[in-house]
């Protein structure tokens, strides 16, 4: 039976592709395909079990059957465990929630303008931004990559549970991928509400999800050494 494989951070450096064309048995689940890739590539048994698979672009269980043509995605663990400008590469939007990837630098502006409303009392903008150490050891840069279709699902999802927990009227998330420098900001999250308790608690949730459960992966690369941060079994 023929599949695709696709990898993403340090699975991708490890296999050495971000796809391939993999065979695998007759009625194979998604766990069986995942210990043959490891047959395969004993490289990744230096790596962390995917913290979850998909298939054609869904999430999926390790017990899921595989078809004929299917496209197995390696999911690692996430980081967290993030007018006149260039367009995003995907956006996702309607009255009340907003969410973007981008490979072009975060406009400020344009997100907090996405999230004014004439009710609002509140605008609350989070921003992550590129420290200049690492333990000690000075940052040279870091880079992030996203599975995007499911990153934006994700971060849309994340940003209609607080609108759904919180009287909020806007919802703002943009991450950034490629290559970042010291003092770059690679994600903002802005939101309004009538009142600025709702605001706050509704960034800290939004910010404190995305961390946790958007498929976006940072490598830090700092002077004399690199990590896909989740990626070292050790911790």
């Amino acid at each position: 039976m023929h599949i695709s494989v696709r990898a993403f951070a340090a699975y991708r450096e490890a296999i050495g592709a971000r796809a391939l064309r993999f065979d695998v048995a007759a009625d194979s689940t998604v766990a069986q395909a995942w210990d043959a890739l490891r047959t395969r590539y004993p490289q990744l048994d230096a790596l962390p079990r995917p913290a979850a698979f998909a298939v054609n672009d869904a999430y999926v269980r390790p017990d899921t059957l595989l078809r004929d043509e299917d496209e197995l995605v390696l999911v690692p663990p996430v980081s967290g465990g993030a007018a006149g400008d260039p367009p995003p590469t995907t956006d996702q939007q309607d009255e009340v929630v907003h969410t973007a990837l981008t490979d072009a630098a975060i406009s400020l502006d344009d997100t907090i303008r996405r999230v004014r409303h004439p009710e609002a009392g509140a605008i609350v903008l989070f921003l992550g931004t590129v420290r200049d150490t690492r333990h000690g050891a000075r940052v040279h840069h870091l880079e992030y990559e996203a599975y995007e279709t499911l990153a934006l699902r994700e971060m849309r999802t994340i940003a209609a549970d607080a609108a759904a927990r919180w009287p909020l009227l806007r919802v703002a998330m943009v991450h950034r991928v490629g290559t970042l420098r010291v003092g770059e900001t690679s994600v903002a999250i802005a939101v309004s509400a009538p009142h600025r308790a709702d605001a706050f608690a509704a960034g800290q949730f939004a910010i404190d999800a995305l961390k946790h459960r958007v498929p976006i992966w940072k490598k830090e690369v700092w002077e004399g050494g690199e990590v896909w941060v989740g990626s070292d079994p050790r911790g």
